[in-house]
């Protein structure tokens, strides 16, 4: 079934039947739950059964991280808002509430496409004023989701950045990016380029229940190793850490050897990190799959965001420990400032620095 037939808004009005005799266009989507800005069409199909696509038209595509941040870069391109990846623990999902949808279902159901994205950026790019630094993707909502099998956005992206003698990172749980592997070795050519996987558990079972939209974590460590043997330096963001369900040194054993084996190199790791908007969604994914953790996450978390000192100086001691024993020791795996610190040089691969203040709150 074709795509364009399964639009639940018009997109240049009604259709022209063939006695010239205008039909009735599609009728609105009603999960369409406000007038997006440069919204064009509204579109579900059984391909992506649950899921809702919004695809506007964006004046602008480059974002500018306020001065004050903590963050670890300075721009960021999102072509995708909301996320079909579906983690529960998702660090983002109260942006989403800023389109008044909401942080839960309406994350992982009602994605908005920016469909113009890489003509915009190319322009944004070829301003006087851009003096070229890097660009993060993978900051907000995954760039290589499943829509992106669909709407091909990155590929377009990625020829801007590395035309524009831009040097870029991506941070990604997304297979997808496979597809676009002779395409990044070429802009590697072209700028310092950071590529980076999310994977923070093995557990097949339990990542089927906590980012039920993912690539199994069998692909992702595959995915890892097509990169390495492609040439491409490939970091780790092992995060979320889950207290209870993947902090046990047999799950942290487990995570850092199968690194090892895919050829990373170099992992950060951290612990949940339950901001408004989330913590919400995670303590009733919790209560329903785990209740008997729930009395625990609220003593761990309190009132906060984080988990309490004592249980964080645990942690980063035995993630030390796994580090340290599978050759990760210096090493911080993924960070988007990498490839802005290597601008530079001509070597494109990952570059180990120390994790920021915060950084565990990028994915």
């Amino acid at each position: 079934m074709r795509w364009d037939a399964q639009a639940l808004s018009p997109t240049r009005g009604p259709a022209a039947e063939p006695s010239g005799i205008e039909a009735p266009g599609p009728a609105p989507a009603l999960d369409a739950l406000l007038p997006l800005a440069g919204l064009v069409r509204s579109v579900s199909t059984p391909e992506f059964s649950g899921v809702t696509f919004h695809e506007v038209t964006a004046k602008s595509v480059l974002n500018k991280v306020p001065s004050g941040s903590n963050m670890p870069f300075e721009w960021t391109v999102n072509p995708y808002r909301g996320c079909s990846h579906a983690c529960v623990y998702c660090f983002a999902r109260k942006t989403h509430t800023y389109l008044e949808f909401d942080a839960g279902r309406d994350f992982d159901s009602q994605v908005v496409v920016k469909i113009n994205t890489a003509e915009v950026l190319r322009k944004e790019l070829a301003k006087p004023s851009w003096e070229r630094p890097q660009v993060a993707l993978g900051t907000n909502t995954d760039p290589y989701q499943r829509a992106e099998g669909r709407y091909m956005l990155m590929p377009g992206i990625i020829r801007a950045l590395a035309d524009s003698g831009t040097p870029f990172s991506i941070l990604t749980k997304g297979t997808l990016l496979a597809r676009d592997i002779p395409l990044l070795k070429h802009a590697a050519t072209q700028v310092p380029v950071d590529l980076g996987i999310s994977l923070a558990m093995t557990n097949q079972d339990l990542a089927e229940l906590i980012e039920p939209g993912t690539p199994s974590p069998k692909a992702r460590l595959k995915l890892i190793a097509r990169l390495r043997d492609a040439g491409l330096g490939c970091g780790v963001m092992a995060m979320p850490i889950l207290p209870w369900l993947t902090d046990s040194d047999e799950a942290l054993d487990s995570l850092f050897a199968e690194l090892t084996k895919a050829g990373a190199t170099g992992v950060t790791a951290g612990a949940l990190y339950l901001k408004p908007g989330t913590r919400e969604w995670y303590m009733k994914w919790l209560a329903t799959q785990h209740p008997e953790l729930v009395g625990k996450y609220r003593r761990l978390y309190g009132q906060g965001s984080y988990a309490s000192k004592e249980y964080r100086a645990w942690l980063t001691g035995r993630i030390t420990y796994f580090k340290a024993k599978y050759g990760f020791t210096g090493t911080s795996g993924f960070s988007h400032r990498n490839a802005r610190a290597a601008a530079g040089s001509a070597d494109a691969t990952v570059h180990a620095s120390a994790p920021l203040p915060g950084q565990q709150t990028l994915f």
